[in-house]
């Protein structure tokens, strides 16, 4: 019994080594396997997806050369060219004032605007003229007392030489001057008699009233403030680059009007802008120590009268205007619409495949239409208009002409179906077989659905008729038994 026990434990030994001598190659076999897939699949590099780019439609230009006068666009205040303090020469109360001596008033050139009370002038006048007639009877009477000496001399002077107090010359001559101070004096009591009367130098109006009727005024004391409407002026501060474009002499100083240079002045008035005529008439002395600019003036005449903007608006002293100044003109200037300039002097252009390529430019000129430039874009290139963010210029963009958005300058998707026509035959029939086999799937999916529709149909159909026979056979079988009933009740 034991040695069968031990014999037994002996072959299943032998057994589970046999199967082991087998199951471990495998084993390890299979682990290969599986080790070699899981590096190959480590190694294999990934699908690399090529990324789309997002579309977007934008309005374009096409950059030209042209030619170009440059503009330099400043601003400045209007000013009168003369502006005085109105003041009287002789003392005085004052007895009349003109109704237009007040703050905005109007006057014209020898208008009286004031006057001081003329009654002590008007005395001093009579008595220079009562001094001048006293003066005339003296040197009369002289020059009779000389003629006579004249003759007494030539009677009684036995042909001696006659001095001068003899003929009493110094006498003659003290009665001129006397004659000569008389008049002076008359002179003078008359102009100090015409200037009670305080008139307007100009053609002008009145900034400022300071005096009024009744009150004593001296010589020199302010009356009021007034400028003229002849000319205004304007000062404008030039840069060094400003000046080199308009080519503006240092010590410009012209009083023709034909050598100036044009300037346009306008500004916002009643909600509309009104422009002036004027010219550059003369440069300031020095540069301002401030600014470091130097200041032109340009001048517009009677800017109340003719040289007004339409609809009659003057410019009025205080206001402040944008000036622009025509200068040099320059050929084969690049030229593109203004909203195409960037922060930082940018420019995006667009090539016919739709993307998009930032350039950074040199900015000669700028108005709010155009941008002129040195360099940066070539003539023909488009450049984009629309408003874009830096952010989006890796999109592809289909691009529309800025002037007539319904014109298409470039579009990505046309370009995106030529490239597909030029993919090789073997691309072009793969992708066509696949679309078969997905129309084929869609039709077979579909007529699936439509079979499985009819046989429902079909199906609920005949259960109907089956529902409908049972019903005419129980109702014939019902039928067939009432009859049998009479026929047996009958019997």
């Amino acid at each position: 019994m034991g040695n069968e026990t031990i014999g037994i434990q002996r072959q299943s030994g032998g057994i589970g080594r046999k199967i082991l001598v087998i199951a471990v190659p495998i084993l390890i076999l299979l682990l290969f396997v599986l080790l070699g897939g899981g590096l190959q699949n480590l190694t294999k590099k990934p699908d690399i997806k090529k990324r789309s780019r997002p579309m977007l439609a934008v309005t374009a230009s096409i950059a030209v050369s042209d030619t170009v006068q440059l503009k330099v666009n400043v601003q400045g205040e209007s000013r009168p060219r003369t502006e005085i303090d109105l003041v009287p020469e002789v003392a005085g109360k004052i007895v009349y004032v003109s109704p237009k001596f007040i703050s905005g008033g109007i006057f014209s050139k020898g208008d009286v605007l004031y006057r001081i009370d003329p009654a002590d002038y008007n005395v001093a006048v009579v008595r220079a003229k009562a001094a001048v007639a006293r003066a005339k009877q003296i040197l009369v009477r002289e020059q009779s007392e000389g003629a006579i000496a004249r003759l007494d001399w030539d009677d009684l002077g036995a042909g001696k030489q006659a001095t001068d107090l003899t003929l009493r010359k110094p006498q003659l001559l003290e009665a001129e001057a006397g004659l000569q101070s008389a008049q002076a004096d008359e002179d003078n009591a008359n102009i100090r008699l015409r200037r009670t009367a305080v008139t307007a130098p100009f053609n002008g109006r009145v900034r400022e009233k300071v005096a009024d009727i009744g009150q004593y005024v001296n010589p020199g004391s302010r009356l009021g403030r007034i400028f003229s409407t002849d000319i205004a002026e304007v000062r404008l501060a030039l840069s060094d680059a400003d000046i080199a474009r308009i080519d503006l002499p240092m010590a410009f100083v012209t009083e023709s009007r034909d050598n100036a240079l044009d300037v346009k002045l306008s500004a916002i008035i009643g909600g509309k802008i009104r422009v002036w005529d004027g010219k550059i008439m003369r440069t300031d002395a020095v540069y301002d120590p401030q600014t470091r600019s130097m200041f032109a003036i340009a001048e517009v005449v009677d800017p109340y009268g003719t040289g007004a903007a339409d609809g009659g608006y003057p410019m009025s002293p205080g206001l402040f205007v944008d000036a622009e100044i025509e200068g040099k003109i320059l050929e084969g200037v690049i030229v593109i619409p203004r909203d195409a300039l960037r922060p930082e002097n940018k420019v995006y252009t667009v090539n016919q495949d739709g993307i998009a390529t930032i350039h950074d430019v040199d900015v000669l000129d700028t108005n709010p239409e155009r941008a002129a430039l040195l360099g940066g874009v070539e003539p023909g290139a488009l450049v984009i208009v629309s408003p874009l963010e830096q952010s989006q210029i890796n999109y592809k963009f289909r691009v529309l002409d800025v002037n007539d958005p319904t014109i298409i300058l470039v579009d990505v998707k046309k370009e995106e179906n030529k490239k597909d026509k030029n993919k090789p035959e073997g691309q072009s029939s793969l992708a066509a077989a696949k679309k078969k086999l997905a129309e084929s799937k869609k039709s077979y999916a579909t007529a699936k659905k439509e079979y499985a529709i009819a046989k429902k149909k079909s199906r609920k159909k005949k259960n109907k008729k089956e529902r409908n026979k049972e019903k005419r056979e129980k109702q014939t079988s019902e039928q067939k038994e009432q009859d049998d009933k009479s026929k047996e009740g009958a019997e």
